[in-house]
């Protein structure tokens, strides 16, 4: 009975969606705590963005979803430096990560990349130069800890599901 509870929930799309999105939300939590001085906010974003509720594909779309957050908040970076208004950097910035998605076939995940872009260049009138700097690195490390988090949960089931195998 508890074996057959086992294998129902590590092989249910929803439930390990669920606890990668709360293993992932945990971490990006304490780093908000640990480092107030931070905006780790972005991180946590990025976390939940980079993990894949599809299960059957959750390794190649996390990787794809990282690969595109990532091209996307460096594509808002390097935008970010231009010496034009900040609407032409945005439009700029998501014509540039459009094209990178196409270039390296990520268009399905473009999505991604364009909350990045948008991530890096809105400003708040508050915000010094430093600030997208931040939240490229920030960002960056959300991007990390999503896909840590679906490749440790994926290799956990697989474990798992061949120790009920037995």
């Amino acid at each position: 009975m508890v074996t057959s509870i086992v294998k129902r929930a590590i092989n249910s799309q929803f439930l390990v969606y669920l606890l990668r999105c709360i293993i992932g939300f945990l971490i990006g939590w304490i780093l908000i705590l640990k480092f107030p001085q931070y905006d780790f906010f972005w991180a946590l974003l990025s976390i939940i963005l980079v993990i894949s509720p599809e299960e059957n594909q959750a390794k190649k779309l996390t990787i794809d979803r990282f690969k595109s957050n990532f091209l996307g908040s460096l594509s808002g970076l390097v935008v970010f430096f231009l010496p034009i208004d900040d609407l032409y950097k945005i439009i700029l910035g998501i014509i540039i990560t459009c094209i990178f998605c196409r270039i390296f076939n990520l268009l399905n995940v473009a999505r991604s990349a364009l909350v990045a872009v948008l991530i890096i260049l809105i400003e708040h009138k508050n915000d010094s130069l430093f600030a997208p700097i931040s939240r490229f690195l920030t960002t960056a490390v959300g991007c990390f800890i999503g896909l840590g988090v679906t490749l440790v949960t994926s290799i956990m089931i697989q474990e798992i599901n061949k120790f009920y195998e037995k």
